[in-house]
């Protein structure tokens, strides 16, 4: 969801919408060298829409997945009911459908809208293609015929446009005509009909005309995937290429027939390669295929048993009864030229175009017709995830299934109903239907569980473990850490790198919980995952480890590395742009304000549109106010806050900036008290407001501020060391000893901590006590003038007193 939603520019108001349908659907332009090149630009649009209603809050995304699934059913249901009939079968079919838990990924993960929303203008366009079957047996005059035709390939081309695979409508559609209005077997398939010929030739150009105009747009460029995402098509061996890809289709048959086994990622190592024909996973394939072939012949062939049956007129199938009458309206045998007029009741013709009595839409289709389409709409649509036409960005998608699942759902309810009318006792019928509403519970059981694992990125994950450990392990690492269970985030990422071990992200994750151990190790991966991240990644752990230059140089690598042929190169012009903030903090901080600044202009204008740069213009106006530049530091801190209204540190820097500046005091307060209402338990914010009232002469209320300060940032040095600094200028010398001691107990090697509780304590007529802490202060900074000064002062009074000092 992130790269879709929370990071894509084009969903953004200030973007022009027109920039959708110029980028991928993850906001890279689509001619772009590492661009996915998944290009739904109506999907877009529909979260662009959800995101001017509701921003980022994700109820309104989960409502209209949840509100498009239904619509999705119902027109499902809808097209069954002339093919199973209006009884109890279209409504299994239909159930079935609404209820799979294969639809899960699909329709509670928000990015699987892609999915429903092609499957939603895909039963649009069969529907539309359905009724200009049915208008065209009228005669070659019927115009609207040809208009429901353009309807089809429009909708055809809105599924298209939702996701890739949704023109695979126009291939269903031909069979729908061939097989379930024509009803064509192996016998009939030399007739002439110049309609049809039309129609098909029609519908082929126009899949040809979508997919060039689809590949044109992309750039004629296929898209680059990494080695995780589709190990076999990375595999420089043929035999496991062959047989990995092989297989795949018989595993997400199996997702379909046993949806036990989900995960939210089928990548990496989740499904092992096939790599020999010992394999018993070979036998699966062999199973799957044999069935698929089988099933093929008996739809072109016909089932001998029931057309037997259909024909005598001892058990008929319509609206899912059983009627034994004798009468039988099937099927006319004449299927001649459809698209003539037909003969009126009493057998003549006439140019009128009436609908004779044997239209194809006065009976049900076949079983072996309706088996035919029922495989057309299982296999077609998933026809380009086998990477047998291009290879893919994926091994196992189950948001991939959504559609074809309605061929699998109609087979399944086929199936049922030729059993229904083969067996003939009334309790083997009951059993059926009794197994029949079993299996329905059973899915929707499956779908609720399902459900709970989509509730949240931790739940997610966990129930993703068992399929695909590494990456798994690894997602619930990032989300622990982010709860701050660090010693629990441990153990995730070394289970990850357990699993995988050349996960670099990984092991700077680890490494950066634990500090730096084994910083070697990360070195040598650097370059495994992408770049700029990576070196990002390695400058911030140098700057905690005090390595200042390294990091400098670093970050200045970051800062240059091209983004051609990235996976994301949004995500890589940010890492960019947090190089070069990166590079311009240390620079501001070793007093370089200047070349600060040109890093920081430098990175204004690489960052992308989705980065959030209050803290970029923050640095800015604090680099020209050590530069006294006041009137382009206030305009920085005013973008700051116009880039975040909310941000704190933007409010204290400009309240600081206002408060020196003549005339301003009043207003620079109110900012101060604004940073303390936007978050009360942040010490650091009433640290400021205090300095400023001591500015002001007010130190009574200083002081009321630096214990408050210290009290809620107590683990914070500089909150806790200013704070003494403010109550000590308050002449509350007991209160500045007391957090002079707490800052000195949390650097307890840092000179000017031990100085100043020196002095303090010298103050307070502890002479002993101040001269320990003067003494020790000196061994770290022998030279330290004033700690010097200070110290013969004491000395002088402890001669006085009679009091001998410690170092005589």
């Amino acid at each position: 969801m992130t790269r879709a939603i929370k990071t894509n520019q084009d969903l953004l108001p200030e973007t022009p919408w027109r920039n959708v349908f110029y980028d991928d659907f993850w906001g890279t332009l689509l001619t772009h060298s590492g661009s996915h090149k998944s290009y739904r630009p109506l999907c877009t649009l529909s979260f662009r829409l959800n995101y001017a209603l509701a921003g980022l809050e994700p109820w309104g995304y989960h409502l209209v997945n949840v509100c498009l699934h239904g619509i999705v059913t119902g027109l499902f249901t809808t097209m069954c009911r002339p093919l199973l009939g209006g009884g109890p079968w279209s409504l299994v079919a239909g159930l079935l459908f609404a209820a799979h838990p294969v639809h899960t990924e699909a329709v509670a993960g928000v990015v699987g809208r892609a999915d429903v929303g092609a499957g939603l203008f895909f039963l649009l366009s069969l529907l539309c293609y359905s009724h200009h079957c049915a208008l065209r047996w009228r005669g070659p005059r019927s115009g609207r015929a040809w208009l429901w035709l353009l309807g089809s390939v429009l909708a055809a081309a809105g599924a298209m446009l939702w996701k890739e695979q949704g023109v695979t409508v126009l291939g269903v559609s031909a069979v729908y005509d061939l097989f379930i209005f024509h009803r064509f077997q192996l016998p009939q398939l030399y007739r002439k009909n110049a309609p049809l010929l039309i129609s098909l030739s029609l519908l082929a150009g126009s899949g040809v005309g979508l997919l060039a105009a689809r590949v044109y747009w992309m750039g004629n460029k296929p898209p680059n995937f990494s080695n995780s995402d589709n190990p076999a098509a990375d595999s420089p061996h043929l035999l496991t290429r062959t047989l990995t890809f092989l297989h795949l289709p018989a595993a997400n048959f199996w997702l379909l027939l046993c949806p036990d086994r989900l995960s939210f990622d089928w990548s990496m190592d989740a499904l092992p390669l096939l790599r020999t024909f010992a394999d018993w996973r070979n036998f699966q394939s062999l199973a799957f295929y044999a069935g698929l072939l089988f099933l093929v012949w008996y739809g072109l062939r016909g089932s001998p048993i029931v057309e037997k049956r259909e024909a005598n007129g001892k058990s008929h199938v319509t609206n899912g009864k059983s009627l034994t009458n004798g009468h039988c309206h099937h099927l006319h045998t004449d299927l001649g030229s459809p698209g003539e007029p037909g003969p009126t009741k009493n057998g003549t013709q006439n140019g009128t175009a009436k609908v004779h009595h044997n239209a194809p839409w006065d009976s049900l289709p076949p079983t072996g017709n309706l088996l035919m389409f029922s495989l057309a709409l299982l296999t077609l649509p998933f026809l380009p995830a086998t990477n047998l036409l291009f290879y893919v960005g994926f091994v196992v998608a189950e948001r991939v299934l959504y559609i074809p699942s309605m061929g699998f759902c109609m087979l399944v309810t086929v199936g049922l109903r030729s059993l229904y009318v083969a067996v003939r006792s009334r309790r083997h019928r009951t059993l059926l239907l009794c197994s029949t509403v079993g299996l329905v519970l059973l899915y929707g059981a499956k779908t609720a569980l399902r459900n709970r694992d989509w509730q949240s990125e931790e739940t997610l994950y966990r129930s993703g473990i068992r399929v695909n450990p590494a990456k798994a392990w690894g997602n619930l690492g990032n989300v622990l850490k982010n709860q701050g269970k660090m010693a629990e985030a441990e153990g995730a990422y070394r289970n990850a790198l357990h699993f995988r071990g050349n996960m670099a992200d990984m092991l700077y994750n680890l490494l950066a919980i634990t500090e730096g151990v084994g910083w070697d190790s990360l070195l040598n991966h650097i370059l495994v995952f992408g770049p700029s991240a990576a070196y990002l990644n390695t400058g911030i752990i140098l700057t905690s480890q005090g390595d200042v230059e390294e990091a400098k140089r670093t970050f200045l690598t970051c800062s240059q590395i091209p983004d051609e042929n990235l996976k994301d190169p949004h995500a890589h012009k940010s890492s960019v742009t947090s190089c070069l903030y990166n590079l311009g903090k240390l620079l501001h901080e070793q007093g370089q304000q200047e070349e600060a600044l040109v890093v920081y202009k430098e990175a204004v204008q690489k960052m992308p549109r989705q980065f959030a740069p209050q803290s970029l213009f923050n640095m800015m106006g604090e680099a020209y106010m050590r530069l006294n530049r006041l009137d382009e530091a206030g305009h920085w801190y005013k973008e700051s806050l116009n880039a975040k209204p909310d941000h704190i540190p933007a409010h204290l820097t400009y309240g600081k900036l206002l408060s020196i500046l003549v005339g301003y005091t009043a207003e620079a307060e109110q900012y101060f008290l604004k940073a303390i209402q936007l978050d009360p338990t942040k010490g650091n914010c009433y640290m400021h407001y205090g300095q400023f009232l001591l500015e002001q002469s007010r130190p009574g209320e200083a002081a009321v501020m630096a214990e408050r300060a210290a009290e809620l940032d107590s683990g914070e040095f500089d909150v806790v060391f200013n704070a003494a600094h403010m109550l000590r200028q308050a002449s509350l010398n007991e209160k500045a000893e007391k957090y002079y001691f707490h800052a000195a107990a949390l650097r307890p090697d840092y000179p000017a901590a031990l100085m100043n509780l020196g002095a303090i304590l010298h103050l307070n007529g502890k002479l002993q006590e101040a001269e320990a802490k003067y003494l020790r202060a000196l061994q770290l900074r022998p030279d330290d003038l004033i700690t010097q000064s200070n110290l013969r002062k004491l000395w002088n009074i402890m001669e006085r007193q009679g009091l001998r000092p410690a170092a005589s």
